[in-house]
């Protein structure tokens, strides 16, 4: 059997993308690694209710922002309090796009990389 583990996304700014993912979705650190040397951490967020986790990676050498490309990828978070949280992402202004018509809109993080929120539909 094979199942999901983590999702990587490298950042710019460890601490800002740190309070971005608490302040946006309540993911909190798991677990985290760091170099011996210090040239990189790992911090693995996690929801709290599942073993999915969301790896954030940090370069110490690294000083410019990441290409994303055309970002034509992201993660994708289900809730059931898909109104509150689409409030609460309003108000912190990082809606970055909205398909009303499916019922989802997608949020930004400090690097760019796209959220997507989906209501549970059960």
């Amino acid at each position: 059997m094979t199942t999901f583990n983590h999702f990587n996304f490298n950042v710019l700014d460890l601490e800002k993308s740190l309070k971005f993912y608490k302040d946006s979705l309540n993911l909190e650190p798991v677990r985290e690694k760091v170099a011996e040397d210090g040239s990189f951490k790992l911090v693995y967020l996690g929801d709290g209710s599942s073993d999915f986790t969301l790896e954030l990676t940090w370069l110490r050498d690294r000083t410019e922002p990441y290409n994303l490309g055309e970002c034509e990828f992201h993660l994708a978070f289900k809730t059931d309090e898909y109104d509150r949280l689409h409030q609460l992402h309003k108000d912190q202004g990082v809606i970055c796009f909205e398909n009303e018509k499916m019922g989802i809109y997608f949020i930004l993080d400090p690097d760019g990389y796209w959220i997507e929120i989906v209501p549970d539909r059960h």
